[in-house]
C-alpha cells in the first residue's frame, strides 16, 4: 500500500500543471482592466488581441492564445497579410473571433491611412509610399489609386480607381484624371500595388505611364510620380527613370 501511495504521489508531481485561466490572474493584470486604468497604448499586441478574443479555450486562456497566434505569423506585420481562411483554421478561433481580428486589423490600416494623408505634403517618393504602404502592401489584388495634390503639393484626396488587373489596356486616362479635373487639382501622383511583392514595373506599367503622362500634358495636370508598392518595399517610376 505504501509503495502504491508513493507511486501515486510521484505521478501527481510529474503531471503538467493546470494551465491558468484569466480568472487565476490578479484582476489588475487583466488586459481589459489594464486598458481601462492605463490606456490602450500601455498594452502589448497580445493583450490587445486577447481583448478581441474575449475568451480562450480549455487549457489556453485568451492571452496565451493571442501570444501563440502572433508568434506563428511573426507579429502584426505577418497578421496584416492573412485572411479569413487562415485564421479560421487556427485552434480556438471561431468565426466570430476571426472576423473580429480581421476587422481590427482593417480599422488599424484605415486609421493609419487617414493620419498619413491628412494634408500631408508630397516632396519625395518616400512620402507617397508612406501614405499608402500600411494599407496596400498586403492586398491580394491589384489596386490603382490616384493621389490628388494642390498647388503646394499637399494631399487633397486619395481616390481608389481600379481593383483587379492594372494595365495599359484597361486604364483609361479620362478616368485617371477625372477627379483631378473635378477638384481643380494641378497635379496627381499614381500608386498601385503588386500582390506578388515585387515592385519592379512591368512593360505594361511603363506603357501605361507614357500614355498618362501625355494625357496629363494635354490637360495641364502634372503626373509627379507613379509609385509601385510591393511587400514592405516600393519603386518610384520617376526615380528609376521609367517612362518619365
Amino acid at each position: 500500500m505504501a509503495t502504491q501511495t508513493m507511486i501515486a504521489e510521484e505521478y501527481r508531481h510529474d503531471a503538467p500543471p493546470k494551465a491558468p485561466t484569466m480568472r487565476d490572474m490578479p484582476m489588475r493584470d487583466w488586459p481589459r482592466e489594464r486598458l481601462k486604468e492605463q490606456g490602450a497604448e500601455a498594452l502589448t499586441n497580445a493583450e490587445l488581441m486577447a481583448i478581441l478574443f474575449r475568451t480562450g479555450l480549455e487549457g489556453e486562456n485568451a492571452l496565451a492564445m493571442a501570444t501563440r497566434i502572433l508568434a506563428k505569423y511573426d507579429g502584426l506585420p505577418g497578421m496584416s497579410h492573412i485572411g479569413y481562411p487562415e485564421l479560421i483554421s487556427e485552434r480556438g478561433l471561431s468565426h466570430a473571433k476571426a472576423c473580429q481580428i480581421l476587422a481590427g486589423i482593417e480599422l488599424g490600416k484605415r486609421v493609419a491611412s487617414v493620419r498619413n494623408h491628412d494634408q500631408a505634403a508630397i516632396e519625395t517618393p518616400e512620402d507617397i509610399a508612406n501614405l499608402v504602404m500600411a494599407e496596400m502592401n498586403g492586398l491580394e489584388r491589384e489596386h490603382l489609386r490616384i493621389i490628388l495634390l494642390n498647388t503646394k503639393n499637399r494631399v487633397v484626396l486619395i481616390h481608389n480607381l481600379y481593383v483587379g488587373s492594372v494595365n495599359a489596356a484597361l486604364v483609361r486616362p479620362a478616368e485617371v484624371f477625372a477627379e483631378a479635373v473635378r477638384w481643380t487639382c494641378p497635379a496627381i501622383a499614381i500608386v498601385h500595388n503588386h500582390p506578388s511583392g515585387d515592385p519592379h514595373p512591368s512593360d505594361e506599367d511603363v506603357a501605361m505611364m507614357r500614355q498618362l503622362i501625355e494625357a496629363g500634358k494635354v490637360l495641364d495636370i502634372e503626373v509627379v510620380d507613379h509609385v509601385i508598392i510591393g511587400r514592405q518595399t516600393f519603386v518610384s517610376m520617376r526615380g528609376k527613370g521609367f517612362a518619365f
